[in-house]
C-alpha cells in the first residue's frame, strides 16, 4: 500500500513538473506574440485563457 502511495505522489508530482513548465512556455509565448506588433488577438487570448487554466489546474492539484 505505501508503495502505490509513493508511486502516485512521484506521478503527480511529475505532473505537477510539466504543467509548471508548459505554464511557464505559455508566459514565454505569450510575451513574444505581445512584443511582435501587429499580432494576432485571438490568438493572444487563446494562451493567456489556457494559461489561466493551467494555473488554476496547478493550484487544484497543489491542495491534493
Amino acid at each position: 500500500m505505501a508503495n502505490d502511495e509513493a508511486e502516485n505522489e512521484g506521478e503527480l508530482q511529475a505532473r505537477l513538473a510539466e504543467m509548471r513548465q508548459e505554464h511557464q512556455d505559455l508566459d514565454a509565448a505569450i510575451t513574444r506574440v505581445s512584443e511582435n506588433p501587429p499580432f494576432d488577438q485571438f490568438q493572444l487570448n487563446r494562451l493567456k485563457k489556457r494559461k489561466l487554466a493551467l494555473k488554476d489546474e496547478i493550484a487544484w492539484l497543489e491542495d491534493q
